[in-house]
């Protein structure tokens, strides 16, 4: 069976499964659509987080970057797999008690509860719906690529579809539907990307694990970029990529996954507290499968690339199936290609988001293995498109309509708006999709410097900081958002806008990427110099704070005076 006959045997089977577990798991109460009823097993709910986490962006784009970017590409590996531990150690240590405690389903609830303030919620809302859909749009770029090229068709209709399949089971599943259907796409996504992984190893040294091959690997790859393009893979801080925002990058995506939305919510569909932090265990585990190998597959794939222009020139690879069949797709420019080009012009012709897609093409491996990559690069796309599809509804149907605009409507008008906004939210999330502002990897990077600038200072300080007040977080909230968004906005002018070139090339420095810390600094002193000059929270709220840091030494006092 061909290529095209083996990806449709794979997302048929795969497809048919997520959308029968999505029919099977039909919730009709909002405790059952936003939190799965608590009813989530501690391995499923971290297969569920692994798989709302490891996006598009883990799945197709971050090892393309690392591929292409070398050394440096590494801030994505490093940022996001320190903000997994940042966001374990916060969120299932600290705040789970607190949240489940008080019932809470989002942040957003979090923010009103903690911050005794409507205002709070709404802009806490806000910048909820600026981070999911910021993110959302770098997993429909996603499903573009892999329709693009496996089903032949448009990257437009490749979104479409796209957007079909996910607000099929995000709206009738609820949060319990995409859990377990979240729970397949990691089995699906993880096979996929380990099965080539360990075929690719074995091929090139002859060991199977690529964790091992990769120390074989770079020494030939470092010695054949260095005779192509005059330096080391493995150099680090290369070009635009000094040390400043290497560290910007990083902090941004550490801090933002403390900050996501989509994920917080996951450790409240437990039934206990341990559960939730046994969740939290699971999820690294089975995130570490896949980030731990990413490296290997970055290198693999630019040798085979480096090594095919050495050995062929740039029109002997003109014939090879893997050229040939990207090229259609437009995501190799083939046009630019000339008997004259350098191997830094031809790798500027490939897109970094068809890396790990193509990879298996690429080493000549099975076609029945690059249909099952297809299919795992939609489960990944797809699984986090579905949680932060989920957090768009409950940010206008809970926090908003249901909190704000009629606190007294029953739980069936609630659900029904949250699933005309998640519907609503597959059409604006598909448009973004198709004009994207950068790579995926890219776009879920200003997705996590949104969340870092706006979430992180908040959570943080109301915490750790009993004297936090609604006035400080709401200002501090507003500061990190709109600065943050704007910069990226002005930095990505040629893509959002529609402008020949950007407003500006960096900030003091710092590329789009990074500007997130910034706005997080920002967000952190807004809120405690507004905090100071504000009336103190109530006593009832600074016991709250109390309850989440110290929640056995309160009890025992409460046992002890009753």
């Amino acid at each position: 069976m061909s290529i095209i006959g083996w990806t449709f045997f794979w997302v048929a089977i795969t497809f048919s499964v997520y959308i029968g577990i999505a029919i099977w798991s039909r919730v009709k109460d909002t405790a059952g659509f936003y939190v799965a009823g608590q009813g989530i097993p501690s391995v499923a709910n971290g297969a569920a987080v692994a798989a709302d986490w490891m996006s598009a962006a883990s799945f197709i784009s971050m090892a393309g970057l690392i591929s292409f970017m070398g050394y440096d590409g590494a801030v994505y590996l490093m940022g996001w797999t320190g903000g997994y531990v940042l966001l374990a150690v916060l969120l299932a240590v600290l705040l789970a008690p607190f949240l489940r405690k008080f019932g809470k389903f989002t942040v957003p609830d979090f923010v009103g509860e903690r911050y005794y303030s409507n205002t709070a919620r709404v802009v806490a809302a806000i910048a909820a719906l600026f981070v999911s859909f910021t993110y959302v749009a770098g997993q429909m770029r996603g499903v573009g690529v892999v329709f693009s090229r496996f089903l032949q068709v448009d990257i437009v209709w490749g979104v479409i579809i796209g957007m079909a399949i996910v607000s099929l089971y995000a709206v009738l599943g609820g949060m319990k539907g995409i859990t377990w259907t979240q729970v397949a796409q990691y089995t699906v996504l993880i096979i996929a990307y380990l099965i080539p992984a360990f075929a690719i190893a074995y091929t090139l040294t002859g060991i199977p694990l690529p964790q091992l091959a990769l120390g074989k690997v770079l020494p030939r790859l470092d010695q054949l970029q260095y005779e192509l393009l005059g330096n080391f893979y493995s150099q680090p801080f290369k070009g635009s990529w000094d040390m400043l925002n290497v560290f910007c990058v990083t902090f941004a995506l550490m801090a933002g996954t403390a900050g996501l939305p989509h994920v917080i919510v996951r450790f409240y569909t437990v039934r206990r507290v341990v559960d939730a932090r046994w969740s939290a265990f699971w999820a690294l585990f089975f995130i570490g499968l896949l980030y731990l190998t990413a490296p290997a597959v970055a290198m693999f794939a630019r040798y085979y690339i480096l090594n095919a222009f050495n050995e062929l020139g740039p029109t002997g690879m003109l014939d090879l199936s893997w050229v040939q069949n990207w090229a259609q797709t437009g995501l190799i420019r083939t046009g630019e290609w000339s008997e004259g080009m350098t191997a830094a012009t031809l790798l500027s012709t490939i897109d970094r988001d068809i890396i790990v897609l193509a990879t298996p093409e690429i080493a000549n491996l099975s076609a029945w293995v690059v249909g099952l990559v297809a299919a795992g690069g939609l489960a990944a796309a797809l699984s986090t498109a579905s949680g932060l599809l989920l957090v768009i509804g409950s940010a206008m149907a809970h926090d908003i309509y249901g909190q704000i605009i009629n606190p007294s409507a029953p739980d069936h008008v609630k659900l029904t708006v949250a699933r005309v906004m998640i519907f609503i939210g597959v059409i604006i999330a598909g448009l973004l999709g198709i004009f994207p502002p950068g790579f995926v990897a890219e776009v879920v990077a200003f997705a996590f410097g949104l969340a870092c600038s706006s979430f992180f200072p908040i959570i943080v300080l109301g915490v750790f900081w009993k004297r936090c007040t609604k006035e400080g977080a709401i200002a501090g909230m507003l500061t990190g958002l709109l600065f943050t968004f704007t910069l990226i906005v002005l930095m990505r002018a040629d893509r959002v806008l529609g402008l020949e070139e950007p407003i500006l090339s960096s900030f003091l420095g710092i590329n789009a990427q990074g500007v997130g810390t910034i706005g997080m600094i920002l967000n952190f002193i807004v809120t405690i110099l507004v905090s100071l000059r504000t009336p103190p929270p109530p006593k009832e709220v600074q016991t709250l704070v109390e309850q989440i840091r110290y929640p056995r030494v309160l009890r025992a006092e409460e046992l002890e005076s009753a």
